[in-house]
C-alpha cells in the first residue's frame, strides 16, 4: 500500500502505523530525476508484502517541518520506521535488488 504523508497526517499514518507494520518513508520531490527512478522501485518491492508493509511518500518541497526534523539534506531519502523508530534508512536511487535487501532485513 502506498500513501502520501504530510505534515499534519505523520504521526498517524507512519508512527502510529509503525506499530503494527513496517513503514517505509520515501523523502522525495518532484524535480529529482534519482527520486523519480527510485519511486518505482519502492513501490514493487513494497507491494510483493501488502499485509507487512505501508510505502508512505512524503514531498520534501511541500513538508518542510518534517524535512527538517529528520535531517533530510539529500534525496531521495528513505527510512524505515518499526514502532515509532527509525529501524534503517538509506540515500540515493539504489536498484531494485537492492531496495529488495533492505526491505528483507527490516521485514525481520
Amino acid at each position: 500500500m502506498e500513501i502520501e504523508v504530510n505534515d499534519n497526517n505523520f504521526e498517524e499514518k507512519v508512527l502510529e502505523e509503525s506499530k503494527e507494520k513496517l513503514v517505509i518513508v520515501d523523502f522525495w520531490a518532484e524535480w529529482c530525476m534519482p527520486c523519480l527512478m527510485l519511486g518505482p522501485n519502492l513501490k514493487k518491492v513494497a507491494d510483493e508484502n501488502p499485509e507487512e508493509i505501508v510505502l508512505a511518500k512524503l514531498n520534501v518541497d511541500k513538508n518542510p517541518i518534517l524535512s527538517q526534523k529528520y535531517g533530510i539534506s539529500s534525496i531521495p531519502a528513505v527510512k524505515f520506521f518499526r514502532n515509532g523508530e527509525i529501524m534503517d534508512e538509506f540515500i540515493g536511487a539504489l536498484p531494485e535488488s537492492s531496495v529488495r535487501e533492505y526491505i528483507e532485513k527490516n521485514l525481520k
